[in-house]
């Protein structure tokens, strides 16, 4: 897999980017036409990430150690160089043009640091990360596409239907895989690292920086997507009609 290494995974996401920004939405308004080039280079890395992630995964060679322990395989050290390429190329996009996203910039540094310390400092425990992007890549294609159309859903009557289309399932769907499936993965690697299963192999320190990271980013998802949940709710009034009703009973009383 030498071509799926760094140097062109980068120049390949940033060239997608360039395309989105110059060609594709160069006629958008400049608030959004950085953040649907981001998305759009964003759905450029879900999808192929989550089958490539697939692919090493099931052709990984089985060894002494176990899996979640076991030293890195070429191919999975080139999907981690393939995903870490798409990161810092997102990472120059917030950089340039969104430098107050604290939160996003802080994401994809952590993510980086769990990416370079598995690939180049310790060569193990990519199986693991590898299941995890699958997770956090398996709601891309949906997510982006929504996030485009919102984006453009004040100027398009088609954009804004596909958003309010996308949206309870887009919101279903990545509450289940955030909500309920990363966590109890996680909570499977806190047990098997905790419990000295890689002792020897993945330092102390190394492992436990990466599940902060990981617990972290599950909960600002798990905040990110209830926040959505409750706009959902508000704009189609249901708490307003409940808060309404509780004013109208205490008129009654």
């Amino acid at each position: 897999m030498d071509s799926l290494n760094f140097s062109t995974s980068f120049a390949l996401f940033l060239s997608i980017y360039l395309f989105a920004y110059l060609v594709l939405f160069r006629n958008w308004g400049p608030k959004h036409r950085a953040e649907a080039s981001s998305s759009f280079m964003s759905l450029s890395h879900g999808t192929p990430a989550v089958l490539l992630a697939v692919r090493a995964l099931l052709t990984a060679a089985a060894g002494g150690a176990p899996p979640l322990a076991a030293p890195n395989s070429e191919f999975q050290n080139s999907v981690l160089d393939f995903s870490a390429a798409y990161f810092v190329a997102d990472l120059l996009h917030y950089l340039a043009f969104s430098p107050s996203d604290v939160l996003f910039i802080l994401h994809h540094l952590a993510t980086l640091y769990v990416f370079l310390t598995c690939r180049f400092l310790v060569g193990r425990g990519a199986y693991g990360l590898l299941e995890l992007l699958i997770l956090a890549e398996a709601t891309s294609a949906c997510q982006n596409v929504w996030s485009i159309a919102r984006f453009r859903k004040g100027e398009s009557a088609a954009a804004a239907r596909l958003y309010e289309f996308l949206s309870p399932f887009f919101y279903v769907f990545y509450s289940v895989v955030r909500g309920v499936l990363a966590p109890i993965f996680m909570i499977q690697m806190v047990a098997f690292f905790a419990g000295g299963e890689a002792r020897g192999l993945i330092p102390a320190w190394v492992w436990v920086s990466w599940m902060v990271v990981i617990v972290a980013a599950i909960a600002v998802s798990v905040m990110w997507v209830s926040s959505h949940w409750v706009g959902w709710c508000k704009e189609r009034g249901f708490w307003g009609r409940s808060s309404d009703l509780q004013r109208s009973n205490n008129k009654v009383k």
